[in-house]
């Protein structure tokens, strides 16, 4: 599949809460633009794939453990995830409704709609500062892909996700010994910092090559039991 050629088709442009988002296909990429800022596409997404394995991979075994997943985006780590029988509720926090309706019924349906039709499967469209501050579920894993990381934010109140006070509401909805993976399109000594000093335990970042550029990162940390 080409990765890109001519001029990219805007295939849906909306505008929401947090500003413009746009839908549009390049060769034979779909993209999202975020105020007019590339934010992700459909060209590979196998950063995306290792935040949902490793932080199974970081769990204590536990059976079907629970999964939140911070952002729908193209739809990577979802459709990773509920491909996975492994995993038990699976539930994505999605705030931009442009977003989840191109999964529903628009063109990144073709990556998502097994996992949409999943019964493990629940879209709940919020911010995800919001929600881990108002639900009463807990989970055994949360998976971060939130903009393009805690160093490099497209919209700016995106940014207290990553504080202190931000790390421990995501810590909130954890459970003991619960895992949280935080996706970064670049490494981040100073997150590694914040982590350990929100309290979390078994810190650690683990490089994803990619292309072109920097390698992709994942942040995973533990929740102490």
């Amino acid at each position: 599949m080409p990765t890109s050629y001519g001029h990219p088709e805007v295939l849906d442009r909306r505008e929401g809460p947090h500003g413009e988002v746009v839908l549009r296909r390049h060769g034979g990429l779909l993209q999202i633009i975020a105020n007019g800022c590339f934010l992700m596409d459909t060209s590979d997404g196998r950063s995306e794939r290792r935040l949902v394995d490793a932080a199974l991979d970081a769990l204590d075994g536990r059976d079907k453990p629970d999964l939140l997943i911070g952002g729908l985006g193209v739809g990577f780590s979802l459709a990773h995830a509920a491909a996975n029988p492994r995993w038990g509720r699976i539930t994505v926090v999605e705030r931009e409704r442009a977003v989840i309706d191109w999964h529903l019924d628009g063109p990144l349906s073709e990556l998502s709609a097994r996992a949409l039709a999943d019964p493990r499967t629940k879209i709940a469209e919020s911010d995800l500062r919001a929600y881990v501050n108002e639900t009463s579920d807990t989970y055994d894993a949360l998976c971060l892909d939130i903009d393009n990381g805690p160093g490099w934010t497209v919209t700016e109140d995106n940014g207290s996700l990553y504080s202190p006070a931000g790390l421990a509401a995501c810590a909130s909805v954890l459970r003991p010994g619960g895992v949280l993976a935080v996706w970064s399109a670049q490494p981040s000594p100073e997150f590694e910092e914040t982590l350990w000093n929100a309290g979390f335990q078994q810190v650690r970042t683990e490089e994803i090559p990619v292309a072109r550029g920097v390698p992709d990162v994942v942040h995973l940390c533990v929740r102490p039991g």
